[in-house]
């Protein structure tokens, strides 16, 4: 993969302690900066997951009869679009 050079600037004691963290992990400042950066990246997406997973979790009864579902997520049968049992 092709590799795409940044420049930053941050004060030495920040610089300092990457260094010393790249150094006790034994890989270059690159590779520690490219690992904290995926890392974050994935902590983000996994928030997303879990935040998307609650909200239909907590909105799950209000989906299934917008669209109506029965309680399995599968279409209502015909002529019961709330996914209801029908009375006879």
């Amino acid at each position: 993969m092709a590799k795409t050079q940044l420049n930053v600037r941050v004060d030495e004691a920040t610089a300092e302690a990457a260094r010393e963290r790249a150094l006790q992990r034994g890989v270059s400042m690159n590779r520690y900066i490219e690992e904290l950066v995926l890392k974050d990246a994935g902590e983000v997406g996994q928030t997303f997951v879990e935040a998307a997973s609650d909200f239909m979790k907590q909105y799950e009864r209000v989906f299934a009869e917008e669209f109506g579902l029965d309680a399995d997520g599968a279409p209502a049968p015909a002529g019961n679009p709330e996914g209801q049992p029908g009375t006879t």
